[in-house]
């Protein structure tokens, strides 16, 4: 699943024109980079939820039959958007019963998908990355592969993460953060991680997106 359905308050004005995943980097939409790397890692189908503007991203993409793939989409846009764990139990039904990656769709990275994940005893496990100038504090520690609330170090989210659908269950409908329910199964010592390294950009201001279009 790609969350695509955020305002992009932030990277306005362009995102009073353009849903923030269609914004471009070297000429490519941001979220045409995610789907050409996930078809390369063997997925198949993918799942879009869409709010802001968000009929211009199936304009844009169409049902995926040029990438050999399935594009289905979610459509929060009668909600006015649901945050990232509402999105996602929105699309529960459409998501199945198995382990399903999630990742931002405003954030630029050349991170090796896997459509093989296994989760095991785990009901998640979370991509980090070494803390941007934005996020100095970071958001979680890690240690020998277990995620923590707190520690001597922390490092931030990527956006991107592999969750058994199970997460979800006992949400209510509606609007719904994923840090508050990310932090709740983190202390229940139920979700694991890593640290990426390489490339990794959040997109979320104009500047930022200038910085990359400049690298």
């Amino acid at each position: 699943m790609i969350l695509a359905a955020g305002r992009g308050e932030r990277m306005r004005p362009l995102t009073d024109v353009l849903p923030k995943p269609l914004l471009e980097v070297h000429g490519k939409a941001l979220i045409v980079w995610h789907i050409e790397k996930l078809v390369q890692s063997g997925f198949s189908e993918i799942i879009i939820n869409l709010a802001h503007l968000g009929h211009k991203i199936p304009e844009a993409l169409g049902n995926g039959s040029k990438w050999g793939i399935t594009i289905t989409y979610s459509d929060e846009s009668e909600f006015g958007a649901l945050e990232s764990a509402g999105g996602i139990l929105n699309a529960l039904t459409l998501l199945g019963e198995e382990p399903f990656l999630v990742v931002n769709g405003d954030v630029f990275c050349d991170y090796e998908f896997n459509s093989n994940f296994e989760l095991k005893d785990k009901l998640a496990h979370l991509i980090l990355v070494p803390n941007p100038e934005h996020n100095l504090k970071g958001d979680f520690a890690l240690e020998d592969s277990c995620v923590y609330n707190e520690g001597r170090q922390k490092y931030t989210f990527s956006g991107i993460a592999y969750y058994n659908p199970k997460i979800f269950m006992g949400l209510r409908k509606g609007k719904s953060a994923l840090a508050p329910l990310l932090r709740e199964k983190i202390a229940q010592n139920l979700l694991n991680g890593e640290l990426y390294t390489g490339v990794w950009h959040d997109i979320g201001t104009p500047q930022r997106l200038d910085e990359i279009n400049n690298i």
